[in-house]
């Protein structure tokens, strides 16, 4: 038998240290911001009966990872978190609502993955299910720019638009429409034409949408908004807005970032209809997904510090084995007020290896202790960054580094 392949399977990925610090960073800014707006968490399941999430994704329907289990039951990865939220809102009927919810877990489509899109990827949502007021569509808003606020951007922009100015067009028809943005006028009628619209009719089709004034339900929204005190520069109406999935029924909303242009960062909107299709009732449901790798892609690309990683701040090395004693002391004391400390494993290395491991690893500071540091109660502090060691005392270690983190 010959190796196995030691790869990931296409679309999908592995993290590895400041990569996995780096989302963990993000995600606490999420639960941060979400818990700010009063939203608590959820985990469901990764999979659920195939029946409970097919018919609810249109054409995407073919993405989902579908299969028969041992016991000859069809089942399916989750392919988003909206519709698994239905489920529990319609088998826990007794959950005090509006039911506020945030949800963090791992997605699965079967697409081609290219850029910004991958098979397995982390979601992020938040939903409110139980109320049908405008309060409820326009706290998600601003949780939306709050949460982006916070997470470091600056330049970016909430489209907003109301499924009730594609009342009477065909879906594929709003579908065609909903890609303006990228493939521009001459594109979209391209599109309606192939669905059987005259040039005419198209390009009448496509003007009458992008010439809507705000429906009376944005207006309002807007309205809301400012008096929460949320800038107006942060949202705009657009009246070309669709959204992909069939389930959307009022308001609809999709982030872009200043300067990214890989697509829309997130989207979501009003689905009063969906939780209905679970229960003898309709419970009136809105919502809005994070793009995570996409945001992570936009501030890298932005070069932003927001998500600096804060790894082993310090590595205690090992001087000789017969100071090995005060070394692990020095670990205890160090990690015990709070300071991300590592210890140097093998106490036969020399100093120089220990030296280019933590430069390896980027951990910013060394301590080593010999003979004369331990006679005299002091440490030797190497910041590694800009080549200079300091002697000093243990107890002066983490004051030390704060200040020269903060610099």
């Amino acid at each position: 038998m010959g190796k196995v392949a030691v790869n990931t399977p296409k679309g999908f990925r592995d993290f590895l240290g400041e990569d996995a610090r780096l989302r963990q960073n993000l995600i606490g800014k999420f639960v941060t911001s979400f818990e700010r707006f009063g939203f608590e968490p959820l985990l469901t399941p990764a999979l659920e009966y195939a029946e409970i999430l097919k018919g609810k994704y249109g054409e995407e329907e073919k993405l989902i990872y579908e299969f028969e289990d041992r016991g000859g039951r069809q089942v399916a990865l989750r392919y988003d978190q909206t519709v698994p939220l239905a489920r529990i809102v319609a088998q826990y009927p007794n959950l005090t609502k509006p039911y506020k919810r945030y949800q963090i877990q791992p997605v699965w489509r079967a697409e081609n993955p290219q850029k910004g899109r991958y098979r397995e990827f982390l979601q992020v949502d938040i939903d409110t299910a139980g109320s049908d007021s405008l309060l409820a569509d326009s706290e998600i808003i601003a949780c939306i720019i709050s949460t982006l606020e916070e997470i470091g951007f600056s330049s970016f922009t909430v489209k907003i638009n109301d499924r009730e100015i594609f009342s009477g067009i065909p879906n594929s028809a709003i579908s065609a429409i909903d890609k303006l943005d990228k493939i521009g006028e001459e594109g979209v009628i391209a599109l309606l034409k192939n669905q059987s619209f005259s040039e005419f009719q198209a390009k009448d089709l496509l003007k009458k949408v992008t010439e809507s004034v705000p429906t009376e339900r944005v207006n309002n929204l807007f309205e809301i908004l400012t008096n929460m005190g949320v800038s107006n520069s942060r949202y705009a109406f657009d009246p070309s807005l669709a959204r992909g999935l069939d389930y959307y029924t009022g308001l609809i909303f999709e982030v872009e970032i200043e300067g990214y242009t890989s697509g829309s960062v997130g989207g979501g909107g009003r689905y009063d209809r969906l939780v209905g299709t679970f229960s003898e009732s309709n419970v009136p449901a809105v919502g809005f997904s994070f793009g995570f790798d996409r945001i992570i892609e936009a501030l890298k690309e932005q070069n932003s510090n927001s998500l600096a990683v804060n790894g082993s701040q310090v590595l205690v090395t090992i001087f000789n084995e017969d100071l090995l004693k005060t070394s692990l002391e020095t670990v205890s004391f160090l990690r015990n007020n709070g300071l991300n400390t590592e210890l140097y494993l093998d106490p036969k290395a020399k100093l120089d290896k220990q030296l280019k491991y933590a430069d390896n690893k980027k951990i910013p500071f060394v301590l080593i202790i010999g003979p004369n540091e331990k006679e005299k109660e002091l440490v030797n502090i190497k910041d590694l960054k800009n080549a200079k060691q300091e002697q000093i005392k243990l107890k002066d270690v983490i004051s030390f580094i704060d200040a020269k983190s903060s610099l």
